[in-house]
């Protein structure tokens, strides 16, 4: 009983000490909030005792204390703005190699190994700013930056000055951005017009200031500027336009130079040396303007001009090259992590001897027919049957207009596009010896039309095809889709997306007959699968690419794009045997080759504003287009015409000396398909150009292409282990210089192949 209580008392006095503790402890709360109150209120009291004493009223706090105030908050509101803008551009120079950091530069081969050309920027900071000549560097500065040397990287006054001239002559006759300010732009930005562009640039502007000395800004932009022809920095330009270093150009040429940081593509002297010679004599007026010059000084160079060296002759495939390059931008990406260097050389697929040829057959055509028809542009692409690309023309003139219309001119096919339609009847159940009826047909409010009006009952589908009958064409599509024409458009856009067209293809009643844009580059591949038994080779620019250093980094062969079966190899063999009647008895009569079996399509738009054949052998595909730029009708030119004549001298040569392959499903070559159709202007008899004899054949190039791999293999094995000798050097060097001989201009440890 006694332990009872006992518990019974310790649990009461537990629970009055926690009663205690806890008054305890509101109290302490009480009165510490109470005292803050109390501090509160007594330190507030004593600061407005304090700021009475700087109260202003009166006219003082109107002129004075109001405007400052609204500076302040303005000022931090301006603050938070240029941070919120300053954030994007500076991580622009998140990478902390962002100086040494180079762009990606090619240097490409043709497909034996000599070298035709480079493109992106290999940079040169070889000689120091103190060996430029003074009259170089007073030119740039001159006529880029004058107060270069006091602003810090806006020029404000600058600005104001160039933005009030643009007024005065309502337009922009002079920049306002400072070298630092151009010198970001080249290190970090894109060209594109844009404010948010604009607004990067003065901040890295600024940032640049700040990091780097102003001298060695100078010299950045000196050596990182784009001069035009494909150079980078004021010395390769000076190596380019007159043959000789940056160090040794006189006044008249660096006015010259200098005169290209503003439009390079206008005033080269390559291009256009009236222009770059009126644009130098601007820069000599802005040396005497700044005061860096005196008229009796620059006198001379005035009275004798600079005089570039001509380049005209060098007639690089420049189309070709621009599109080789953007496709190794995106292979880039794709490389070994391992992969670290900016500088490679590829080897390309291109034929040097087949592209000259098939750029002087679209200048001929257009040159001797061009103004008959109304036609001032023309494409082409040919390529051997497993998608390498041996020639691209992509206009008339580089140096005119770099836009390549074999890779980004959209044009419609016309009937080109009706081999799609066909291949996918033949994959629905049809056969070439189907009958199909032409008559006519309508599609909601539309109703289509054949070329020579009228409708011609019934006939085979090789028939159909052979006469490029447009109502058929609809007609396969809405039976291919039982009646509904969406299911059969949807049908072919699946075909021929997988045969290769990569541009949009819109759902519409006409695009069997070809009313979808193409390119001539996706168009050509596409007709791939034909003479590949239905299988789709990817074109492709790049054979090898190799480092600096000579290592083997990617081959086409091991690591680029597999076939694609598109069509089964029946259907494939069926369309070669029809499109072989379109060239021997139906539209694309005048691309008849002499002893050479031919299949292809042509195809005529609306208006004649396009006009295409493409066509193929058992060797190489070809396709030809002709139009002009602004979408004007031509006089009456169809896809059979000058298309198919051009095709003709094209394949005519590029087939000379070659192991001849049939077609799939059309037998061997015969001696002879009959007696070509002789094109307009040219006599019976007259022959093609002969081709050079001393071409590497395929066979040749691969088997020293498998040399060089066991010797590349047999050189690292024999790194890794240490005993790499001279013999073996001597070895080496031998072989090279063996290659040599068969193919003029391989450069050292490079071996070319097919």
């Amino acid at each position: 009983m006694s332990n009872f209580f006992q518990d019974w008392d310790n649990q009461v006095s537990w629970k009055i000490r926690l009663q205690r503790f806890l008054l305890d402890l509101d109290a302490r709360i009480d009165f510490g909030l109470y005292q803050a109150k109390t501090w509160g209120r007594e330190l507030y009291e004593r600061f407005t005792v304090l700021m009475d004493r700087f109260h202003v009223s009166g006219w003082r706090r109107w002129y004075f204390v109001e405007p400052l105030s609204e500076c302040l908050t303005l000022g931090n509101a301006g603050l938070l703005v240029m941070l919120a803008l300053a954030i994007p551009a500076f991580r622009e120079t998140a990478d902390d190699d962002w100086l040494k950091k180079s762009e990606l530069a090619v240097t490409f081969l043709d497909r034996y190994g000599n070298e035709l050309g480079s493109r992106g920027i290999r940079h040169n900071d070889a000689i120091p700013l103190d060996q430029f000549p003074d009259h170089l560097i007073k030119a740039t500065l001159a006529t880029e930056d004058r107060r270069f040397y006091e602003h810090f990287g806006i020029d404000f006054p600058g600005l104001f000055r160039a933005m009030l001239t643009n007024a005065r002559a309502g337009g922009v006759v002079q920049g306002g951005s400072s070298i630092s300010q151009q010198l970001a732009k080249n290190l970090f930005l894109s060209n594109e017009r844009t404010i948010e562009r604009k607004v990067k640039e003065a901040f890295l502007a600024l940032w640049l200031e700040v990091r780097l000395p102003k001298n060695e800004i100078l010299k950045l932009y000196l050596d990182r500027a784009y001069l035009g022809g494909g150079t980078f920095g004021v010395d390769a330009a000076a190596q380019y336009y007159f043959n000789k270093s940056a160090r040794d150009v006189n006044l008249a040429e660096a006015a010259m130079l200098a005169g290209l940081f503003k439009a390079p593509s206008r005033f080269a002297p390559h291009i256009n040396l009236p222009a770059a010679r009126a644009r130098a004599n601007v820069v000599l007026d802005n040396l005497v303007e700044a005061g860096f010059m005196t008229e009796g000084q620059v006198f001379g160079a005035r009275r004798n001009p600079a005089m570039a060296v001509d380049r005209r002759d060098e007639r690089a495939p420049n189309y070709y090259l621009d599109w080789a390059f953007d496709e190794m931008k995106k292979l880039v990406d794709t490389l070994p992590k391992s992969v670290h260097e900016r500088v490679f050389v590829v080897r390309l697929a291109l034929d040097v001897d087949l592209q000259k040829h098939a750029e002087k057959a679209v200048e001929d055509s257009l040159r001797q027919y061009g103004h008959e028809y109304k036609a001032k542009q023309g494409a082409a692409v040919l390529m051997d049957i497993d998608g390498a690309v041996r020639a691209m023309v992509g206009g008339r003139d580089y140096s005119e207009s770099q836009f390549n219309r074999a890779t980004d001119a959209m044009r419609q096919p016309g009937s080109s596009f009706k081999p799609y339609v066909y291949a996918t009847a033949l994959m629905n159940g049809y056969k070439p010896t189907s009958i199909v009826v032409d008559s006519p047909v309508c599609i909601g409010n539309w109703c289509p039309k054949n070329y020579g009006g009228g409708f011609a009952g019934s006939m085979t589908m090789t028939e159909a095809l052979k006469r490029s009958i447009n109502v058929v064409a609809v007609k396969l599509s809405i039976a291919i889709g039982h009646g509904n024409p969406k299911i059969g458009r949807a049908k072919i856009r699946e075909v021929a997306r997988k045969a290769g067209l990569r541009t949009p293809l819109p759902d519409t009643p006409s695009m069997p007959i070809g009313a979808d844009e193409v390119t001539v580059l996706d168009h050509t591949g596409a007709y791939s699968i034909f003479p590949n038994l239905g299988k789709a080779m990817t074109p492709h620019a790049i054979l090898e690419v190799r480092s600096g250093a000579g290592e083997l980094i990617w081959r086409w062969d091991r690591d680029g794009k597999k076939p694609v079966q598109v069509l089964t190899p029946q259907v494939a063999t069926d369309m070669n045997m029809m499109m072989s009647k379109v060239v021997e008895e139906g539209t694309a009569r005048r691309a008849i080759l002499d002893g050479i079996k031919a299949a292809g399509k042509t195809g005529t738009t609306n208006a004649y504003r396009d006009a295409w054949f493409v066509g193929f052998t058992g060797n190489m595909i070809c396709g030809i287009w002709f139009g002009n730029d602004d979408y004007t009708t031509m006089h009456q030119m169809t896809g059979g015409s000058l298309p198919a004549m051009t095709w003709h001298e094209i394949m005519a040569y590029a087939h000379q000396g070659i192991e001849l392959k049939p077609i799939p499903g059309l037998g061997p070559q015969a001696p002879s398909v009959g007696r070509p159709v002789v094109a307009e202007g040219k006599k019976d008899g007259d022959t093609p150009p002969s081709r050079p004899t001393s071409v590497l054949t395929k066979r040749g190039a691969d088997a020293l292409v498998r040399v060089e791999r066991l010797m590349d293999d047999a050189t690292r094995a024999l790194a890794v282990r240490g005993e790499m000798t001279k013999a073996s050097d001597d070895t080496r060097a031998q072989a090279q210089g063996s290659f040599a001989s068969v193919s003029d201009q391989s450069p050292p440890n490079r071996t070319p192949g097919d």
